[in-house]
């Protein structure tokens, strides 16, 4: 049952509520007031990592209650984990927005269709491969039926909603091949220098089945025996972000008996969305006694795959690509993982490539999981401001590491009228080995 003051006032309990040493670990410097995107673009106290935290604290000590204004602020964060970065007390923001999601999860009071829906996807149709691939399926048939045409030249989804048209509108085409957690074991490229497993993922390998594959290719290349663990299931990241642990917990539980099961080196994750949520399953189920030990286990052994290859290290390729490319440093891989050299590394051994650095490569794109569709009108916002700086690099690639991001900065290409082309660092990488 959720606790209150004796006024009434809502308040943090259970045992995933922020945790003390957590919330106090904060000395209200301002450091992370720069690096925020939503402080930056409001110059709100109250849009910033100090200011969320604040609320926190006043919450766990009954001065004020969960109500909906406090959770506007909290909902707003787009759980980029910049301010991390910025931190010098070490403040481990990214746990306490997420265990601060779930108590808020307890007090929101959403309409019957909306929450269905949520509830449907998040606890129903991500765990379900089977269940995605119908959805994804149904998006391609729309897409390439006609229907999609007819849809946008009668404007009936603006009359709806200006946010469901907008929507609508930067929905991923859906390509013919998907990849596929079969089970299968790919060979490597002349002797074998390790055996790794794969993530697959959830909405990756309907979305980005060829870029899934170019990234298996690689890993060949380089000597990798590469699994792809039939069991495997969604990271839980999403089911995360919104507070929904217990569904997180039952994911990593499954995956932890997946992955180990494969008996491999590494894990291999190509979303650094996914990568982290991966790296914190020890931190997730900690207070689980029959996973938290093996959580933590496999835990050390997941890689990001930029990371990965370059600790191999990799095969420098010889095969000649000549592209200009300017790198969105992915929240979750530059922020949460800390990995920023490791993208460039390979960017530079690629003959032919030219980085154009752009200003502010690591200032969120506005995607941030469901943040795009909760928060939509400042996830454009953001959008906006990262497609200025693309344009001033001139760059023919825009080159990024997780699959959110792919999508919203493929949307942000058409809205901006800029020619540039989405593609993932290991695309590049797969092109130039195939061109040697």
């Amino acid at each position: 049952m959720a606790a209150s003051t004796p006024g009434g006032l809502a308040l943090f309990s259970g045992p995933d509520a922020p945790k003390e040493e957590d919330l106090y670990s904060c000395v209200h410097c301002g450091f992370c007031l720069q690096a925020c995107p939503t402080y930056v673009e409001t110059g709100l106290e109250t849009e910033s990592p100090r200011g969320r935290i604040a609320l926190m604290k006043a919450v766990n000590e009954g001065r004020i209650g969960i109500t909906p204004t406090v959770i506007r602020h909290w909902d707003l964060c787009i759980q980029c984990r910049a301010c991390e970065v910025a931190c010098p007390s070490g403040v481990p923001y990214g746990r306490l927005i997420e265990a601060t999601m779930t108590q808020v999860a307890r007090y929101r009071r959403p309409r019957l269709i909306p929450r269905l829906a949520a509830g449907l996807l998040l606890r129903r149709v991500l765990p379900s491969h089977r269940l995605l691939s119908m959805l994804v399926g149904g998006l391609r048939l729309y897409q390439r039926t006609g229907l999609r045409s007819l849809v946008r030249k009668s404007r009936v989804l603006h009359l709806v909603s200006a946010g469901l048209a907008s929507l609508e509108a930067s929905a991923p085409e859906v390509p013919r091949s998907k990849f596929k957690a079969d089970g299968r074991v790919i060979q490597p490229a002349g002797e074998r220098r390790t055996r790794v497993a794969v993530l697959s993922g959830c909405v990756m390998p309907l979305v980005n089945g060829p870029e899934m594959d170019a990234m298996t290719r690689v890993l060949a290349r380089n000597g990798c025996e590469v699994v792809v663990p039939r069991a495997q299931v969604c990271c839980g990241a999403l089911n995360s972000h919104v507070g929904d642990l217990d569904t997180a917990r039952d994911l990593a539980r499954r995956n932890v008996d997946a992955f180990q099961d494969a008996g491999v080196d590494a894990v291999v994750v190509a979303s650094a969305g996914c990568g982290i949520r991966m790296k914190e399953y020890g931190d997730l189920l900690r207070d689980d006694a029959g996973y938290a030990e093996r959580a933590e286990e496999l835990s050390a052994i997941v890689k990001d795959v930029h990371e990965f290859l370059v600790e191999l290290p990799f095969v420098p390729p010889t095969g000649r690509v000549e592209y200009r490319v300017t790198l969105q440093d992915s929240c979750h891989l530059s922020h949460a993982q800390r990995i920023t050299e490791a993208p460039r590394a390979i960017l530079r051994s690629i003959p032919g490539v030219e980085i154009a650095e752009m200003a502010d490569s690591s200032r969120c794109c506005g995607a941030g999981g469901t943040y795009t569709i909760t928060q939509r009108e400042f996830s454009i916002r953001l959008l906006d401001n990262n497609m200025s700086a693309v344009d001033g690099t001139q760059a023919d690639v825009l080159a990024t590491a997780n699959p959110g991001c792919y999508l919203q900065l493929q949307y942000g290409v058409e809205r901006a009228g800029l020619d540039t082309r989405i593609r993932y660092i290991t695309d590049l990488l797969d092109e130039a080995y195939a061109a040697e």
